[in-house]
């Protein structure tokens, strides 16, 4: 076979031009919605089968001390976008839009160079300019509000304030898939999307609806699952779609050549809920497992925003470690700034730290402490120590759903000890409690500015 000269420079001049635009990492962020704290393969779920995270896992770093920066979905994830915490960032509750004014991560990289997209659950505002287009994502492919059914992408939980609308777009127009199964759906978006972007640097925000309510899975998933009880099989189901989808998008990357230069992320937003609207027959859901942690979506308590989380890039970020330093959800924005080479916003206040250190060099945690505030509640962690203000379980039972009253309205724990949260030592650590109060005062008293 004879290879002209022009050939081999032109041949050459293509490597060097893919190696120059890959010089850049991709970026993807693969986001949970009220997925239990331990509910996956790699953490102990036996009962569940998540083989393709599990990999990532394996060969990746897991994070076993991995906070969201609050316990419900919205203000997890704006902190998630602008790695401020949900009060500076505006979105102190569900319900609040990202301001135009916000920096995101996508508005971020977009101008560094970046392709950026979103597939899957924004919930974050749906006016003109608070949507995903709005945001710095040149490619939108999901739906605007907290959930959607999955087959008519329809929201039915507004009632009777809100009439059922339907709530699915791609960048800023309607479009019908009607009966569809939006996990799959997703997964198809975030592969095409992979594709389109070979040799170009992406950003790459995969935000799974799984396996948040309504409780909706194909059969070919549901039986995978046959001995499970009913909630949990369903829960499993929805979960192992989501999987599913996870592996075809290393394929592509595979198949692509981009494996190598692409750093992934995978967390959950909060933990799992007791909500009715996921369990069966007007009683509270059980499927989801934050065991062996107190609490569930909307608690302070680790069981309302103790996630899973792990980060994998290969020959990068070490495979099969282990790593207990905290981080938070608000890391990932200045990480990502780092290895891309883009600036962190610097006219407004970053809470999130560069984790690579962390990640890499066996650095210490980069938080001094980490502080949440949640309607009542408010919690801090320092080291070893967690104390909770307010606390409300959220477990689904009448007592459950209100404050903690008396000695345990100020609930210290030692977490590492006690990760379930049960023994109150405020008593027993009085000037642990005094430190930690006084620091929880004043982070409130500053989390309000810019």
């Amino acid at each position: 076979m004879n290879i002209s000269r022009r050939t081999l420079i032109g041949g050459a001049l293509a490597a060097t031009q893919m190696r120059a635009a890959t010089s850049k990492p991709n970026f993807i962020v693969i986001l949970f919605d009220d997925l239990g704290v331990h509910d996956l393969g790699y953490l102990g779920a036996s009962d569940l089968k998540t083989p393709n995270i599990d990999k990532l896992a394996a060969g990746g770093t897991v994070c076993r001390n991995w906070y969201s920066n609050a316990p419900v979905c919205a203000p997890a994830r704006s902190c998630l976008m602008t790695g401020r915490i949900p009060q500076r960032a505006g979105v102190p509750n569900n319900g609040n839009e990202l301001k135009p004014s916000e920096k995101t991560i996508a508005s971020i990289l977009k101008t560094n160079g970046y392709a950026t997209a979103l597939m899957g659950k924004w919930h974050l505002g749906s006016s003109p300019d608070t949507v995903p287009n709005a945001h710095g994502f040149d490619y939108f492919y999901g739906f605007h509000e907290g959930c959607v059914d999955y087959y008519s992408h329809r929201y039915y939980w507004g009632e009777p304030k809100r009439a059922n609308f339907h709530d699915l777009w791609r960048n800023r127009e309607e479009i019908f898939e009607d009966g569809q199964y939006l996990t799959e759906r997703i997964g198809e978006e975030a592969v095409q999307f992979i594709g389109r972007n070979r040799g170009n640097p992406f950003f790459l925000y995969t935000a799974f609806n799984a396996v948040h309510y309504p409780m909706h899975a194909p059969k070919k998933y549901v039986d995978r699952f046959r001995d499970l009880p009913q909630e949990r099989r369903m829960y499993a189901a929805m979960l192992s779609a989501a999987d599913d989808a996870i592996g075809t998008m290393v394929a592509e990357l595979e198949r692509t050549g981009q494996r190598e230069n692409t750093v992934i992320f995978i967390l959950g937003d909060n933990g799992a809920t007791t909500e009715k609207r996921a369990g069966l027959n007007d009683n509270i859901a059980t499927a989801g497992k934050n065991t062996p942690f107190r609490g569930f979506k909307f608690s302070a308590f680790d069981g309302g925003m103790h996630v899973p989380g792990l980060v994998n890039w290969p020959g990068h970020v070490p495979a099969g470690k282990k790593l207990d330093q905290i981080v938070m959800t608000g890391d990932i924005l200045p990480t990502i700034c780092a290895l891309s080479g883009a600036d962190v916003p610097a006219d407004r206040t970053i809470d999130g730290r560069n984790m690579w250190p962390v990640l890499t060099q066996g650095a210490a945690s980069q938080h001094e402490y980490v502080a949440w505030w949640s309607g009542p509640q408010l919690a801090i962690r320092k080291g070893k120590w967690k104390l909770v203000v307010n606390g409300i379980d959220h477990d689904g039972t009448p007592a459950g759903e209100k404050p903690l009253q008396g000695e345990d309205a100020v609930f210290l724990s030692d977490v590492e000890a006690d990760p379930g949260e049960k023994k109150n030592l405020r008593r027993a650590e009085p000037s642990v409690a005094d430190e930690l109060q006084t620091l929880l005062n004043q982070w409130k008293a500053a989390s309000g500015s810019n």
